[in-house]
């Protein structure tokens, strides 16, 4: 494919302002499901407007569906789906395999785009959804430039990666933390960012640890050829939008003056800027002390006397920009607007850089020291740089093709289209001295369809007796008609779903990564049990298990999937044919006949049409996604066509992320696991890394088995996954379950509330 610089449109302005300033494509939101819920976005009158525009010079758009969805919602994903392909959408951007479903069934003319909400991180996840039938997959942020080519050219899949805007903690669709804490689902377009809380540690520090710095590739998207270039930013303002397509295009096309635009671009919104992993692993990621747009840097203090701050900016300053200064011990940037400063003693409207400046400190003003860093956050000059065109309203809004009969007597004339009828009657009509103008005239008259949502495709005039019609009659006619018509719209329907029958019992599950934990318990009581797979797992572990009751669990991340490929091999080959998958990429690794496959959680489930698909991949089995609700648990395992597991008693990941915590150099680090224990307005977290990857949990699990009895899923699942048991920690907790006790000190997640 052709380098697309890809740009985000939280509202119709943003999206005229990315297209005037050379985005090649843009990517926006209907009211419902979108993963930027809060953004103003579109709506089915201007979407069509909008596409129609950017079609008319040459360019796309692109519509996000990248929520996952209940049960409930799947009558209103038609209503969103209708309107993406009325308005000719060049593809929709999807999370859910239900949604995927739908989209392939019964809106063939609609590309499928994988959305980062997948969380795709290797080259077997993008294979994986090249054949499933989409037509593009947007890589996980977290990737590496070699990652990232090797994609690329071996997945034979177009290929979308993010060069700009902000980054989330976890990767993108493993991340259940602001759903589980306040039931604002990342995954259904509503976090509430607590990754950007100070959290303490066990050593009494206050840190922002998982607020993350900006993306910026800046020159370095030129290493990224023949793929989308996404940019970041529907909660964006429409100026944001501007400058940041600038700036990219002007990199793009080899234009000398990106840095005069990233400097402007800084001044609009920019945290510190981080490269993340993209030319190798990186700790320099996390923006610990502050939060929040920072601007331009532009110097430090050099002194403050009286309430008179002395700097010599970097760059020229006005009357009215907004200043901000890195202050010790605010959890955000000072800020205020620069009213009155001076240079060599005079009040001046402009300072110029270099020039030492007395800016007079607004009353009440924090503690500011020497060498405090100094941003320039606003500049008036900026706002008003970009300015950019946009079309009339309504002006490319689609519109149906209507055909229209005429039909011409002496007395009578009588239109007909789209089932509505309009008459004139009572007339005299004479014949026309010159017939052939008589339907040229009807031809303009009805081709006049105005603002209707329609347009005139084919025109039959009849006209037996060559007669003449005033003009005035055939508009009275052609009015009369046009009010009357509605136009109907092609009805979609669901695909239909098999169900399965519901089970009167359901089995116990137990799952763990650490097989020791499970030395206690009678496996006589138990139906299945789950092994996490790690590099270390060999066969032998395996056997003081009963073999007919397990099932392997592949890891949900995995950046290195060829490690596993031996081991699934010599596993396969002993009998062990059960096996679970937690991304897509498991699907590509496990493809051959015979295999029992489950997908977990993390592979999110919320209504029958993603079961069905999962079913369609090959799935036996599927699992409850703990920010599930009890309400539609109950309904989706009611009528699922696949048997569906609840885990009644887990530690689910908070998040899960390439970030890491440790201050250790990567090249001694022993990649073992570490633990501590970190607070944040109240709560206790336990955080552990291990292997590259860094998790949260709550300090209690998540605990459903009162529920389950309401639910009724085929299976429950006890979790001893994530942290550490003992042992007797595990037998207590089995034997709890297996009796229906009720725990103390447990969460609920979103089981009695909406997400």
């Amino acid at each position: 494919m052709k380098t697309e610089l890809l740009a985000p449109a939280g509202d119709l302005e943003a999206g005229y302002a990315a297209l005037y300033y050379g985005a090649d494509a843009v990517y926006l939101g209907l009211q419902k499901f979108s993963a930027r819920s809060t953004a103003i976005n579109f709506n089915a009158d201007n979407l069509g407007d909008f596409i129609g525009y950017a079609h008319s010079v040459g360019r796309k758009v692109y519509v996000t569906v990248n929520t996952i969805l209940q049960t409930k919602e799947l009558s209103a994903l038609l209503e969103i789906l209708d309107t993406c392909a009325f308005a000719k959408a060049d593809a929709v951007i999807v999370q859910d395999l239900g949604v995927a479903r739908v989209v392939k069934e019964s809106y063939p003319e609609l590309n499928l785009h994988a959305s980062t909400q997948m969380a795709v991180h290797n080259l077997q996840g993008a294979i994986t959804l090249k054949k499933i039938g989409f037509k593009r997959v947007v890589l996980a942020r977290e990737l590496t430039l070699n990652e990232i080519r090797e994609i690329k050219e071996k997945s034979g899949v177009d290929i979308e990666v993010f060069i700009h805007g902000a980054l989330c903690y976890s990767y993108s669709g493993l991340c259940l933390f602001s759903s589980l804490m306040f039931g604002k689902s990342a995954n259904r377009g509503k976090c509430l960012y607590p990754c950007r809380e100070n959290f303490q540690t066990e050593n009494g520090k206050e840190r922002h640890l998982f607020s993350m710095k900006d993306l910026a590739l800046g020159e370095d998207i030129l290493k990224l050829s023949g793929l989308s270039l996404k940019i970041e930013g529907r909660k964006k303002n429409a100026l944001y939008v501007a400058a940041v397509t600038d700036y990219y295009r002007s990199i793009l096309d080899g234009k000398k003056d990106f840095i005069d635009k990233e400097e402007n671009l800084k001044q609009i919104f920019a945290r510190p800027w981080t490269k993340l992993h993209f030319n190798g692993k990186n700790k320099n990621v996390i923006d610990k002390e502050f939060v929040g747009h920072r601007g331009l840097p532009i110097g430090q203090v050099n002194s403050v006397v009286k309430g008179v701050l002395t700097i010599a900016p970097t760059h020229s300053i006005e009357k009215y920009d907004g200043i901000q200064i890195d202050v010790e011990g605010l959890e955000k940037p000072y800020g205020f607007s620069l009213e009155k400063m001076k240079v060599h003693g005079k009040f001046v409207f402009k300072a110029f850089a270099g020039q030492k400046v007395e800016i007079i400190l607004p009353p009440k003003a924090p503690f500011i020291r020497s060498g405090d860093k100094v941003y320039l956050a606003s500049s008036s000059f900026v706002k008003g740089a970009y300015s950019y065109k946009k079309p009339k309203p309504n002006l490319y809004a689609p519109r149906y093709s209507i055909n229209v009969e005429v039909i011409i007597s002496p007395q009578q004339i009588t239109a007909v289209s789209e089932g509505s009828t309009a008459e004139l009657t009572n007339l005299d009509l004479k014949k026309a001295a010159y017939p052939d103008k008589v339907s040229q005239a009807v031809s303009v008259a009805f081709d006049k369809t105005d603002k209707a949502p329609f347009i005139l495709n084919e025109l039959k005039v009849y006209n037996p007796e060559q007669l003449f019609v005033p003009v005035s009659f055939l508009n009275d006619l052609r009015r009369q008609l046009y009010k009357q018509i509605k136009i109907k719209q092609k009805k979609h329907s669901l695909p239909k779903v098999q169900t399965k029958q519901s089970s009167s019992k359901f089995q116990y599950i137990i799952k763990t990564d650490c097989i020791s934990s499970l030395s206690l318990i009678d496996f006589s009581k138990v139906d299945e049990i789950i092994i996490s797979l790690s590099p270390e797992t060999n066969e032998e572990d395996l056997k003081i298990l009963p073999k007919n009751k397990v099932r392997l669990s592949l890891p949900t991340v995995c950046r290195n999937v060829e490690i596993f490929y031996p081991k699934i091999a010599h596993l396969l080959s002993c009998g062990y044919y059960k096996w679970e998958i937690g991304n897509v990429w498991g699907i590509e690794v496990l493809s051959r006949a015979g295999v029992d496959l489950s997908f977990d959680s993390s592979i999110y489930i919320m209504n029958p049409q993603a079961v069905q698909m999962a079913k369609e991949l090959g799935a036996n089995r599927v699992t409850f996604s703990p920010e599930d609700t009890l309400e539609n648990m109950k309904t989706l395992a009611a009528q699922s066509p696949l048997p569906i597991v609840l885990p009644v008693y887990t530690d689910p990941p908070l998040f899960i992320s390439a970030n890491c915590l440790r201050e250790n150099p990567c090249l001694s680090c022993n990649r073992g696991t570490k633990q501590s224990l970190i607070h944040a307005k109240g709560k206790n977290y336990q955080i552990i890394s291990k292997d590259c990857l860094t998790m949260l949990f709550f300090e209690s699990p998540l605990y459903l088995m009162k529920e389950a009895q309401i639910i009724r899923p085929d299976f429950v699942r006890i979790d001893f996954v994530g942290k550490t048991y003992s042992s007797k920690q595990a037998l207590d907790i089995f034997e709890n379950v297996f009796f229906h006790h009720e725990l103390k000190t447990v969460v609920k997640g979103n089981i009695q509330r909406e997400i």
